[in-house]
């Protein structure tokens, strides 16, 4: 019942995030994801166009289509060229669309250490002297969680890849596979919070242990974002904000019934 009961906490935090980051003026966190998921897009397709023009040059070099005298060889190389061009830029998107959401932990590490703590402050009044020693110490520990977080995940998913070739075991693979995904994920969000309260990464996964249904809950929501194909990541780049804001509250409400959210 308590599962199901942090379930709810998870995602009503959401709608009260949404709402709370109007209400106190907090929409200009959103420029930061605007600038980064614009950064990341051009980035990537450069990265792709080169890698794209590297292959051609390198074909080009063993299989020499100028030297073609077959009827239709201009219309088959300019076909291999197009080809080789959409296989790039689909990978690229399968790509970023699997490392994307940790890959915007990592990056959106700085602004969402502030998010969290910013919530935390307005809701319970809590002064948090900056401190660039701190500052800086919240961060890599988001990064390192994030990482540890991914690799933890691909093992899992590696574990579940083989098992779904077992008969009916195999059925239960894609939402296991989720569930696992949207637990770190939300693991990541809530991490802000318990590092605040000067958590050691081994009692935070205890922590979150004790809040999975808030964890699922919270990463659940940001996890259906990145699987919205081309655009997933994109979109996902603003909602960790969302998720972020969302995670504190849900923690703070169930630690504090009568906590009221404006």
């Amino acid at each position: 019942m308590s599962f199901i009961k942090d379930l709810n906490f998870g995602l009503e935090g959401y709608g009260l995030a949404r709402k709370f980051i109007f209400t106190h003026k907090l929409q200009y966190l959103f420029l930061v994801p605007l600038v980064l998921s614009i950064i990341l897009l051009i980035s990537g397709f450069n990265l792709t166009g080169m890698l794209n023009d590297l292959l051609w040059e390198r074909l080009q070099a063993w299989w020499d289509p100028e030297s073609w005298d077959f009827w239709g060889a201009e219309f088959l190389s300019g076909f291999i060229a197009v080809l080789i061009w959409l296989v790039f830029r689909i990978l690229f998107f399968f790509i970023y669309a699997f490392v994307g959401g940790y890959l915007i932990l990592v990056l959106m590490a700085p602004l969402l250490a502030y998010v969290s703590e910013r919530t935390e402050s307005i809701l319970l009044g809590t002064d948090y002297p900056f401190s660039w020693g701190q500052f800086l110490k919240d961060i890599w520990r988001g990064v390192v969680l994030a990482f540890r977080n991914f690799f933890v995940e691909i093992i899992a998913t590696i574990i579940l890849f083989f098992l779904s070739f077992v008969p009916l075991l195999g059925l239960l693979t894609a939402p296991l596979l989720f569930l696992i995904t949207a637990y770190f994920y939300g693991f990541s969000f809530m991490d802000y919070t318990a590092e605040r309260r000067k958590m050691r990464i081994n009692e935070s996964v205890d922590f979150v242990k004790k809040n999975r249904g808030i964890a699922i809950a919270n990463g659940g929501v940001f996890a259906l974002f990145l699987l919205i194909p081309i655009i997933g990541v994109t979109i996902a780049t603003f909602i960790s904000i969302l998720s972020t804001v969302a995670a504190s509250i849900s923690i703070l409400r169930k630690e504090n019934p009568a906590l009221e959210v404006q």
